[in-house]
């Protein structure tokens, strides 16, 4: 961490115990959007750009505040004011609220601050939809669709998913298919790849009795309307084991 937090935790444990770090609070921000948040005006508070660096932090000079940056991370300190009168020492926390504005992935986060006696907080400054399909159209906009499958595939298997796949509620509850109405599906996470038109899928699947499975079996309209591919990590299922099924699809939001 950068020089600055370190002087800041020199300085506050002489003032009082450090807050545990569990009530520390993160906070999403989106991007064109002003982002109304509390900040601890006596810890030092950390931005995080997914998927990119923090370009640039522009805030207001004249107030008491100090800002660090580098690659992806900044960190924000409110500065306490010390006043000594007869050798006692008074320390004055900012109160004041104060806009910033973070470039991160070539997109703006207008941030409203308002300090408050609080542990320091986690700001995670999340790509919007614009953001996110462009970063997949440079990802994948290169490759032909079979191996964009084996991409995408790959980080799912891996779980290496780019920041750039958006997380969508998965389905709830058990799903059987025609071919294999002894098996019983899971979604256990299903992300939308915006600007390429797909989404992805994965399914934790179960059996009662042992199973031999084939990939074909799963081109099901239960698992979507429009699968272009489907991969299984395995394809022998012995009782009580689980097996992972990655199924991709057309159509982002399917």
């Amino acid at each position: 961490m950068p020089r600055l937090a370190k002087g800041a935790a020199l300085l506050l444990g002489t003032a009082f115990l450090l807050p545990d770090p569990a009530w520390a609070q993160s906070i999403t921000a989106l991007p064109e959007q002003v982002s109304t948040i509390r900040l601890s005006n006596r810890d030092v508070n950390h931005v995080v750009c997914v998927g990119g660096e923090i370009e640039d932090v522009k805030f207001s000079a004249e107030k008491a505040i100090a800002v660090e940056r580098a690659g992806a991370d900044a960190w924000i300190k409110f500065l306490v004011k010390e006043v000594e009168d007869m050798g006692m020492v008074t320390r004055s926390y900012v109160t004041t609220p104060s806009e910033f504005f973070i470039s991160c992935n070539g997109a703006i986060y207008p941030l409203y601050a308002e300090p408050a006696d609080i542990p320091a907080q986690t700001i995670t400054l999340s790509p919007g939809r614009p953001q996110r399909a462009q970063a997949n159209e440079e990802l994948l906009g290169p490759l032909v669709e079979e191996e964009r499958a084996i991409s995408i595939t790959l980080a799912m298997l891996r779980d290496r998913v780019p920041a750039s796949f958006a997380d969508v509620a998965p389905r709830a509850g058990a799903i059987t298919i025609a071919a294999l109405p002894a098996v019983k599906l899971i979604e256990r996470r299903r992300l939308a790849i915006e600007g390429a038109g797909l989404s992805v899928s994965e399914y934790r699947l179960g059996s009662d009795s042992d199973v031999i499975l084939e990939e074909r079996q799963f081109l099901d309209r239960a698992l979507g309307a429009d699968i272009f591919a489907v991969t299984l990590d395995r394809l022998k299922v012995k009782s009580g084991e689980t097996a992972r099924l990655i199924v991709i699809r057309r159509r982002d939001g399917e």
